[in-house]
């Protein structure tokens, strides 16, 4: 049992999903359950809502562990080859996700936060630190957004055909005597595929110092099941050049309580930029016709 507080209508979307994947045998993934009354959300006397989801016995998959990673690639690239759903009516009134629109409005959130911190008197050293590096990432943000508007949307309606899992992280890849098991699939959302991908990747990477080599393996890994093309690689290009990490370090600062400032948002933000030249020298590497 877990607690919704998603739309009514997106529960509906996931059981129409799930069960799309459960009917395919390509892909094994979490079920939602009805009630004895044939409803997918029931609520508490608080009118707190919740849904029942079927549960698997397992493990997470270890982001530490290379020949899982790889397996957790290959299980995406079949779960993308199975919710390509075009001419199967499930897609109808589904909203699509343009990352675009996403960063912009990071960006105004990161001009926001900018002046704020120009006009604050009295900085702490993690305000001090931030302020020093804020121009480099903020300038990457804007110069990243502006070509993604200009060369990654040649718009391609069946780009759009595919049911991205939303939020595919080793947290949601079950390790089972049988396989992997995918779960919380709350954020599905028609996306290009590389969304997933581009988590997932974007997670073990930073975790290994942005390796070319480990990059190399995972994308490899994909395109042994579901080749990528130009457009996909560029549509990934991007999503790894946004400084998102540096955005969410930004976002969590600003819309929390600033009396006190945890230790853990500044060893976020050196490594952050410790690591941003290995992170460069990955984008050349692995995306060289996309570098400008």
């Amino acid at each position: 049992m877990k607690e919704y507080s998603g739309p009514v209508e997106k529960v509906g979307f996931q059981e129409l999903l799930l069960n799309h994947i459960r009917e395919s045998g390509v892909v094994r993934a979490e079920t939602i359950l009805r009630t004895r009354e044939d409803e997918l959300i029931v609520r508490d006397q608080d009118r707190s809502a919740y849904i029942v989801k079927t549960y698997c016995e397992g493990r997470e998959c270890d982001h530490r562990n290379m020949q899982e990673c790889c397996l957790a690639i290959h299980t995406l690239a079949r779960l993308h080859g199975v919710c390509d759903l075009s001419g199967s009516g499930i897609l109808e009134g589904q909203p699509v996700f343009h990352i675009e629109n996403e960063y912009e409005k990071h960006n105004r959130e990161l001009k926001k936060v900018r002046k704020f911190l120009r006009e604050k008197s009295q900085k702490t050293d993690f305000e001090i630190y931030l302020m020093r590096h804020y121009d480099y990432f903020m300038d990457i943000a804007l110069q990243i957004t502006g070509e993604l508007s200009y060369y990654a949307y040649e718009e391609n309606p069946s780009a759009f055909s595919v049911v991205c899992h939303g939020d595919y992280q080793y947290h949601n890849i079950i390790q089972t005597e049988n396989g992997n098991v995918l779960v919380n699939f709350e954020k599905c959302i028609r996306d290009y595929p590389v969304r997933d991908l581009y988590l997932f990747m974007r997670k073990i990477l930073e975790k290994n110092n942005w390796s070319q080599t480990l990059g190399d393996m995972l994308l490899a890994e994909y395109n042994k099941i579901k080749p990528l093309g130009e457009q996909d690689y560029r549509q990934l290009y991007y999503r790894f050049a946004y400084p998102e990490k540096f955005w969410k370090i930004v976002n969590f600062y600003y819309n929390s309580g600033k009396a006190w400032i945890p230790g853990r948002n500044m060893e976020k933000i050196e490594k952050l930029y410790a690591q941003e030249r290995e992170k460069q020298f990955f984008l050349k590497s692995v995306f060289p016709s996309c570098v400008s």
